[in-house]
């Protein structure tokens, strides 16, 4: 089975006291958070946010310390099943407007309640619970 590594961010940003998360709609409905592989020689912070800018136009995002998370899952590509592992950061930033890219036909700002809802894979639930715990907690 063929392997693939990618890096990823959660992106939220606060407005009038409650927090916003980023997630991205795919051409087949699916919303996911800002990811992409990581190329050769590359960080996955930097891997991170490259794909946050390439993917919603946010050029702002401030990696949060102490946030790092991990997914698997395989997923079947032209016939071939790849396992995949993202690396999941946490960002902040103050930008509002998202300029999304080819990849994806829409991009906007949900509260938790609606994110949550939009996102069908358990472990990207997990991912923004443990992400809106942490910054409850710390931020």
């Amino acid at each position: 089975m063929e392997r693939e590594i990618s890096a990823g961010i959660i992106v939220f940003r606060k407005e009038k006291n409650k927090i916003k998360f980023l997630l991205l709609e795919k051409p087949s409905g699916l919303f996911e958070f800002p990811k992409g592989l990581i190329e050769k020689n590359e960080d996955p912070k930097n891997t991170a946010l490259r794909e946050a800018k390439e993917e919603s136009g946010i050029k702002k995002i401030k990696i949060i310390d102490g946030f790092k998370e991990t997914t698997k899952y395989v997923y079947n590509f032209r016939g071939k099943k790849i396992f995949k592992i993202v690396i999941f950061y946490l960002g902040e930033t103050k930008e509002k407007q998202i300029k999304v890219s080819f990849e994806h036909l829409d991009g906007n700002w949900y509260e938790f309640e609606k994110a949550e809802k939009l996102l069908k894979f358990k472990n990207y639930k997990e991912l923004l619970k443990k992400a809106k715990k942490f910054i409850e907690k710390n931020l």
